[in-house]
């Protein structure tokens, strides 16, 4: 017997077997309405709700439903239910410049467009066929009283998503997760971190970025109360875990210095003191930051490598029953590679050093990009774009960046889309972006700066003529003026001699 695995596999599970749980218990500090403490009952009958107004509009199958939010429980039960009905949900940056939503919206082909109140003004500019705010009139989208039409033909091999990711051009790629890349992420995810009914996951993560990297269905498949965090803010995620129970959460490197820095003046015993487990990824962390967490918080840390294009679980790194003997600054050490393999996927490295993988997780293809798509998976392995190495015990550890990206706050940033914006400033003659070692947010945006002869313009005005632009995540928090930029007698700019000067102390250059 062969039955399709699906993304509707999660949510009917966590109807059936916990829908008098709590499934979500929404942000209450937001300009939309908070949906509160919903069961998973109520979850699962808002989502048919969800699919039944999108009847009556006349999305079909496969059509795409497009959602620019910040965290909020209406784009957790999106993400839940829109694959479910065949359809296809393309979650958006919403750090993104109103330029920046357009395209996507448009390269999509999204007849639906959802924007979290907050937004509603400074992407005012971008149009759909139906557009709606996530608060009332996303409500009045909803059709409790008409039972939605079910998917025709569950194909495991259809696109769930579309996931935008910045790459080494100026526009953004759709990466296509099929409801099987995402089944098997959500379900070995789940696996490697030992996930139970017994767990509250805390969305420190943007629900965005990989869809939550697919944790959101590892959580409602398990029966686990997801409690959703709207903002960053290390005092905040810290009442959060006191408040909630919370004993697991996910995120980028910045996003435990902000916890660090906000322990540091918490009253009291640290909250979820070894009962937290927290997943990094997004950039490989000092292992002195490993440390802290075990140290300061009390917490487990976990660390995984993988991509947009992958769902996006390649590697795993936990605390093994080998290192609990060890100091905690000899296991932070052990905890700062990228990890091992997860089940189901293969690596290998070329000459090179550019990282390769397969599995089930890896993307379908680039939507609309049939030729980007045949470079990423050329031979019928995932080019990364990541150099490495992978030592006697299975051991990946990432040491550089063959593609052309920045990653900062654990948000992939193209040097060539910052480039070109720095460029149309009118006193620019030269400007290469790259990213140099920052404590805080892994990777700092950097430009490096050549002026036009008898121009002048000052750092402030060049970052100053980025706003609007560009996302703000993206602009450059540093620039530096020079003579002149290293590069081949061809005349291409030598970024990795740029970067020697700023990395020369760092073990690798990927921070």
């Amino acid at each position: 017997m062969r039955v399709p695995l699906t993304t509707r596999d999660f949510l009917d599970r966590a109807e059936l077997v916990y829908g008098d749980r709590v499934g979500i218990v929404d942000e209450p500090n937001q300009p939309a309405p908070s949906l509160g403490d919903v069961t998973y009952r109520e979850v699962a009958r808002r989502g048919r709700a969800l699919q039944a107004g999108l009847d009556e509009l006349g999305i079909g199958e496969g059509e795409r439903v497009a959602i620019v939010s910040h965290n909020a429980g209406r784009l957790l039960e999106l993400l839940l239910s829109v694959p479910s009905s065949g359809r296809i949900a393309v979650p958006i940056n919403f750090r993104l410049s109103p330029e920046e939503v357009t395209y996507i919206v448009g390269h999509s082909g999204a007849r639906v467009l959802l924007v979290d109140p907050e937004l509603e003004s400074s992407l005012k500019g971008v149009e759909a066929e139906h557009r709606f705010g996530t608060g009332e009139e996303y409500e009045q989208l909803l059709r409790f009283d008409t039972e939605p039409r079910p998917w025709s033909a569950p194909d495991e091999d259809a696109t769930a998503t579309i996931n935008y990711t910045s790459g080494t051009t100026a526009r953004p790629k759709g990466v296509q997760m099929t409801h099987r890349n995402l089944w098997v992420n959500a379900v070995t995810f789940g696996m490697h971190m030992q996930v139970s009914d017994r767990d509250v996951y805390l969305h420190t993560l943007p629900m965005f970025h990989c869809n939550g990297w697919g944790l959101p269905y590892t959580m409602a498949g398990i029966g686990a109360t997801q409690v959703v965090l709207r903002k960053v803010d290390g005092a905040e995620i810290l009442r959060r875990v006191e408040g909630h129970g919370v004993t697991m959460m996910a995120g980028a490197p910045a996003v435990w210095n902000a916890v660090l820095d906000a322990a540091a003046e918490w009253d009291g015993e640290i909250p979820g003191r070894d009962r937290v487990r927290i997943v990094v990824a997004g950039a490989p962390p000092p292992s002195k930051t490993i440390a802290r967490v075990e140290r300061e918080l009390g917490w487990e840390f976990n660390q995984i490598y993988g991509l947009t294009e992958t769902a996006p679980l390649l590697t795993i790194n936990r605390p093994r029953a080998e290192f609990d003997e060890l100091e905690p600054e000899n296991r932070a050490k052990k905890l700062s590679r990228a990890g091992v393999p997860a089940l189901g996927i293969r690596l290998q490295t070329t000459e090179s050093g550019e990282v390769l993988a397969q599995g089930n997780v890896v993307l379908e293809g680039y939507w609309e990009n049939p030729d980007a798509s045949a470079e990423a998976l050329d031979g019928g392995w995932f080019h990364t774009g990541d150099g490495g190495s992978i030592d006697d015990d299975g051991y990946l550890t990432i040491s550089d960046r063959k593609k052309d990206v920045i990653i900062t706050g654990g948000e992939n940033v193209s040097s060539i889309e910052v480039e070109d914006v720095v460029f149309s400033h009118p006193a620019v003659a030269e400007v290469a972006v790259i990213g140099v070692p920052d404590d805080k947010w892994g990777e700092m945006v950097t430009a490096l700066v050549v002026v036009a002869e008898g121009a002048s313009v000052t750092e402030e005005e060049l970052i100053a003529h980025c706003r609007g632009k560009i996302a703000g995540y993206k602009i450059p928090k540093r620039v530096e003026f020079r003579d002149e930029l290293a590069r081949t007698a061809t005349g291409k700019i030598q970024k990795f001699k740029l970067r020697e000067s700023f990395w020369k102390d760092s073990e690798r250059q990927v921070n």
